[in-house]
């Protein structure tokens, strides 16, 4: 073996090459070099404070680890890749460097405590902050369509039936509200991820020597440092926590993949994106398939994978540190790289669409859009909605059977009509057709939070100045 280990004094027999690259996991751990030095200096300056080095070793620990992480951002920096991981890369490196004083870095740690430490650091100040800022730009996305269609009517689905008509933009705010909640999930993983230091922790006993906690936790900015060594070295749940709202964020974009899809489908054809973010096929020329989005919804699949990959390897494991746990960030990583590309195609989609008008109102009184808004209107004359909703059913079977495709096309003589034979003495006049069209029926919405009117407009305007737009 090229490199001696730092445990090798007990092992006497060198770790052969099939076994080393086996074990390693400096290739994918190596982005957690910035959270790695951090900690570092964080350590050195405590064990300067309690006295177990002095102040001249500390300067040279921190001397000497800032100057590698600006090798490893100049792309100067070798990795020794026969050193397993980036702690002992960089401990390495810092020996190097500066000599006796470097071999004194990892009193009083363990590297258990130290990759605890470094993945609460990396989802706190990598991980967190950009998936909240890409998932802020996707929802300015959607504010920006929003704005753009809000002149559009269009039918929206349940059960994937026409039901009521809504703004087109009121869907887009759906999709923008629904990417809002996974940034508030992911600052919640935050929040937990600031709270305990598990530097200080120790390989899982913790340390006889006289080491500080509160002080490497304050510098570093959690609230405290370890509650129970054995609980801090041994924990995954914050790699869980931040992996299920990846997994969170997948899924609804792999929803939002799935109705543009449909709605891209010559059979809607309601929505077009740029021709960029499509394909076409090898064989049949005429194709413009929407491939990007297809994969977004694909890639669910992998993240969902990767939450109960991490899952599974945590169920078996015993109190302690274990080496399955090194996993971990093969599986975070890829999981968060994954969401983390497919935000920025989304975003990217999103921009480049539009809501297709002339495709959309040809067809836009199917489906008798305006029942709901009908029985809402005999409300407002007194009817009971129970009845109003029994004698708008009657009127919706007779256009059918009498192949009228629009309540609008009854006479007034006809909704009267059929509330008498429903035992309602109420009678209305021309009026009610102001509550007939999906055009008339989408200004006439008034609950908060609505999906045309002014509700939406109160929405649009809410989300523009949350965003500064």
């Amino acid at each position: 073996m090229a490199t001696e280990k730092s445990w090798q004094a007990r092992i006497s027999e060198a770790t052969d090459a099939l076994g080393q690259s086996f074990v390693e996991s400096i290739s994918y751990d190596r982005r957690l070099y910035k959270q790695d030095i951090a900690g570092s200096i964080a350590h050195a300056r405590m064990l300067a404070k309690v006295g177990l080095v002095t102040d001249a070793e500390r300067d040279a620990m921190i001397d000497g680890l800032k100057s590698i992480e600006r090798d490893i951002e100049g792309g100067k920096f070798k990795f020794d890749e026969g050193l397993e991981d980036i702690h002992m890369v960089i401990e390495a490196a810092l020996i190097q460097r500066i000599g006796e004083p470097g071999k004194k870095l990892h009193t009083g740690r363990s590297r258990n405590d130290q990759v605890a430490l470094d993945l609460c650091l990396w989802i706190m100040v990598e991980g967190s902050p950009a998936m909240v800022k890409k998932l802020h730009l996707l929802c300015g996305t959607f504010v920006d369509l929003a704005g753009r269609s809000r002149d559009v009517v269009m039918p929206s689905f349940t059960h994937l039936q026409r039901a009521q008509p809504i703004c087109a933009g009121a869907e887009a705010l759906a999709w923008a509200g629904m990417f809002d909640t996974d940034s508030l999930g992911i600052s919640h993983a935050f929040m937990n991820a600031a709270n305990v230091s598990p530097l200080g922790s120790g390989a899982i006993a913790g340390t006889s020597l006289p080491i500080d906690v509160a002080e490497t936790a304050k510098e570093l900015h959690f609230r405290s440092g370890p509650n129970n060594s054995i609980e801090m070295t041994a924990s995954r749940d914050l790699a869980a926590d931040f992996l299920y709202v990846l997994a969170k964020i997948s899924m609804h974009l792999s929803r939002w993949a799935e109705q543009w899809i449909i709605y891209m489908s010559t059979e809607f054809s309601f929505l077009k994106i740029a021709d960029k973010y499509t394909t076409s096929s090898s064989m049949m020329p005429q194709k413009r398939n929407p491939d990007m989005l297809e994969l977004i919804r694909g890639r669910c699949g992998n993240v969902y994978g990767d939450l109960f990959a991490l899952l599974t390897i945590l169920k078996g494991l015993p109190i302690g540190y274990n080496r399955d746990l090194q996993e971990d960030k093969r599986i975070l990583f890829r999981a968060y790289d994954m969401v983390n590309s497919s935000l920025t195609m989304a975003a990217a989609i999103v921009n480049s669409a539009s809501f297709v008008k002339e495709n959309i109102e040809p067809t836009l009184e199917r489906g008798f859009l305006d029942a709901t808004s009908l029985a809402e209107y005999l409300v407002t004359r007194g009817v009971p909605f129970r009845t109003a909703h029994h004698v708008v059913g009657t009127l919706v079977a007779k256009c059918e059977k009498e192949g009228k495709t629009a309540l609008a096309q009854l006479k007034v003589e006809d909704f009267n009509s059929a509330l008498k034979s429903d035992g309602v003495s109420v009678a209305v006049d021309a009026d009610v057709y102001s509550a007939l069209g999906a055009k008339n029926v989408v200004k006439r919405y008034q609950s908060a939070g609505a999906a045309g009117g002014k509700p939406f407009e109160d929405q649009l305007a809410a989300w523009k100045k949350r965003l500064g737009m």
